[in-house]
């Protein structure tokens, strides 16, 4: 995996242009108290992309999008490609969010053609993959996430400067206050690396993938998730719409590491 954590926050549907700037400058600041030498990404919802972008454009903190279309032009209405996305400073891209998959009928199909498309267009996906509690009862947690990431990999290879992310997101989770235990986490992050382990050659998996944890993550939680072996970092929903707290995750993430 990619050595240094990832720290990703999505601010989904929360906050209009003027609390994204506001947001944005306040981590920028915040990093400058860190000596942070992880990744960090902000995603904020498509029309303050480019007001965010004018704050974090000479920072550590990169810019990343909530969602990619899997077409480049056309009668879309509505989507946004991924070069659009590029032409703002977008590196980064949430795909397949569980909301996403639930609320918009996204299947497994179009997280692998919107993945497929920000790769091509050089834009790193952050692919989201996680079970329902129903699955979990019923002890499908595996063969859910198995199958999520294999279709998502499919028919995907990785250049030099390519890199993918996974996050791992148990849904049932998901602002609910309640992270899942560490140790099953890590379980979880193991069946994700070891598929990728049987995709991509091993310099590949070691230089340009990496596994994240997301579902309740905040910075009470986060440095006993970098403890185990396979969570190199986190996407952080809640935790990440106030800009003090998301600082302190951050803050948590450099301590643990």
């Amino acid at each position: 995996m990619l050595q240094k954590p990832f720290v990703v926050a999505n601010w989904k549907m929360n906050h209009g242009v003027k609390h994204s700037v506001e947001a944005a400058a306040d981590i920028v600041v915040g990093l400058k108290q860190i000596p942070f030498t992880g990744g960090v990404v902000v995603c904020p919802v498509d029309t303050a992309l480019m007001a965010v972008q004018t704050i974090v454009e000479e920072s550590p903190v990169a810019l990343g999008a909530q969602d990619v279309s899997w077409e480049d032009t056309g009668s879309f209405t509505g989507e946004i490609a991924p070069w659009m996305l590029r032409e703002v400073g977008v590196d980064y891209v949430i795909v397949g969010h569980s909301e996403r998959r639930k609320y918009l009928n996204e299947t497994d199909e179009m997280v692998n053609k919107k993945t497929k498309n920000a790769l091509e267009e050089g834009i790193t996906p952050i692919v989201c993959v996680g079970e329902s509690f129903e699955q979990r009862q019923e002890g499908e947690q595996e063969h859910v996430v198995m199958r999520q990431v294999q279709k998502a990999l499919d028919g995907i290879s990785l250049g030099p400067a390519h890199s993918i992310l996974f996050a791992y997101e148990p849904i049932w989770a998901i602002g609910t206050g309640q992270a899942i235990d560490a140790e099953e986490a890590n379980h979880m992050h193991s069946v994700i690396n070891q598929i990728l382990i049987d995709h991509f050659p091993d310099q590949v998996v070691k230089e340009n993938t990496t596994i994240l944890y997301g579902g309740s993550a905040d910075e009470k939680n986060t440095p006993g998730f970098l403890e185990k072996q396979h969570i190199n970092g986190f996407l952080v929903g809640t935790a990440s719409i106030k800009s003090q707290q998301f600082v302190e995750v951050i803050k948590a993430v450099h301590n643990a590491t």
